[in-house]
């Protein structure tokens, strides 16, 4: 399966628009991890604990985006979409959205 941001496989011409496919994926940064990116905060630099986080649920969207177009027959997402948000009370919660248009090639 292809997954790309382009609206186009270069090379691979579409045959079919099979319809948007959306996937959604919420993941929380427990206390520890707070804790620990609160005291990089303090003393700087990047925050490898939340950027694990961040990557997580970007691959599981991605992951959930890529079993969703299967099931429609798709061998490509072409236009993928990330959208990142906070949620829950305090923003204590990731919330990444994934969305593309499937395609036959």
């Amino acid at each position: 399966m292809l997954l790309t941001t382009t609206p186009t496989i270069e090379g691979r011409p579409i045959r079919e628009y099979l319809g948007i496919v959306t996937a959604e994926t919420i993941i929380g940064a427990n206390i520890v991890k707070d804790l620990f990116a609160g005291i990089r905060d303090i003393v700087g630099g990047r925050s490898g604990t939340y950027e694990r986080v961040i990557e997580q649920a970007r691959v599981n969207a991605l992951q959930e985006l890529e079993a969703k177009a299967a099931q429609m027959g798709a061998d490509a997402v072409v236009g993928i979409d990330l959208d990142f948000e906070t949620v829950g009370s305090g923003g204590s919660m990731l919330m990444v959205v994934a969305s593309g248009t499937a395609v036959r090639l």
